[in-house]
C-alpha cells in the first residue's frame, strides 16, 4: 500500500517536472535566466598620468600687441619721493622722562611773554602760544589760534617760515583745515630744546613768515636759570 502511494507520487512529480520544462522552453525562460546571470564586462576607464606643473617663465608670458615692443614691467618696490618739506632725522625723546611745568612756573612764563608782546609793534599781528607736552614731545603738533588763522593766514595749505631770534629760518607745513603746523615744527621744537611750560610769541612779519620769540619756563626774569 505504502509502496504504491510512493510510486504514484513519484510518477506525478515527474509528470509536473516535464510539464514545467515544456512551459519554460515555450517561454524561452532558460535563455533569459542565463542572460541575467552572465555578468557584462565593463571597459576600464583610462586615467591620464598627472604631469607636474613647471614654474612660469616671465619672459614667456604672452603680451598684448599694443605693448609687445615695450620692455616688460618691473613690479619691485620703488622708493617714492616725499612730498612737501624734506624730512630730517631726529632722535626720539624718551616720553617716560617727561617733565611737566608747575602751574606757577607756567603762569610766570606767560606773564613774561605778555610783557614782550606789549613791546612789539602793535600794527603787526601776533599771539602767544604756551607749550604743552603734545607740542614738544610725541606727536609734535602745534595748533594755532583759530581766529588768528582765519583772519591772517592762508586759506589753503602753505609753507610757513619760522624765524628764531638769531635769524635762522625753519620751514614748516601749515595745514589750513586743521589750523596748525605739522611737518617742520618737530625740528624747530627739538633744535630749540622747547619744553612743557615755555611760552612762545609769534609775530607775523609777512603773510607766510613768523618771527618767534621764546620765553623759557626755567629761566627767571633776570635771565638766570
Amino acid at each position: 500500500m505504502v509502496v504504491a502511494k510512493k510510486a504514484a507520487y513519484e510518477q506525478n512529480r515527474q509528470k509536473r517536472l516535464e510539464e514545467n520544462k515544456k512551459r519554460m522552453e515555450q517561454l524561452n525562460l532558460n535563455k533569459l535566466a542565463q542572460a541575467l546571470h552572465t555578468p557584462k564586462s565593463s571597459p576600464m576607464k583610462k586615467v591620464k598620468p598627472k604631469v607636474p606643473k613647471q614654474p612660469l617663465d616671465p619672459s614667456s608670458v604672452r603680451r598684448s600687441s599694443r605693448v609687445a615692443d615695450k620692455p616688460p614691467p618691473n613690479y619691485k618696490e620703488v622708493g617714492v619721493e616725499p612730498l612737501g618739506l624734506p624730512r630730517r632725522s631726529y632722535q626720539r625723546r624718551d616720553l617716560l622722562n617727561r617733565v611737566y611745568a608747575s602751574d606757577e612756573h607756567r603762569q610766570y612764563a606767560i606773564e613774561r611773554a605778555e610783557q614782550l608782546q606789549s613791546s612789539l609793534d602793535q600794527d603787526i599781528p601776533n599771539f602767544i602760544k604756551p607749550m604743552l607736552q603734545s607740542h614738544v614731545t610725541g606727536g609734535f603738533w602745534l595748533g594755532l589760534p583759530l581766529s588768528f588763522c582765519k583772519t591772517h593766514l592762508p586759506t589753503r595749505d602753505e609753507t610757513i617760515i619760522l624765524v628764531d631770534e638769531e635769524g635762522n629760518e625753519h620751514p614748516t607745513k601749515y595745514l589750513a583745515q586743521k589750523a596748525g603746523l605739522s611737518g617742520g615744527w618737530r625740528g624747530f621744537a627739538i633744535d630749540h630744546e622747547l619744553v612743557d611750560g615755555d611760552a612762545l610769541v609769534f609775530q607775523l612779519v609777512s603773510p607766510t613768515t613768523f618771527k618767534v620769540y621764546i620765553i623759557r619756563v626755567n629761566e627767571t626774569g633776570d635771565g638766570d636759570s
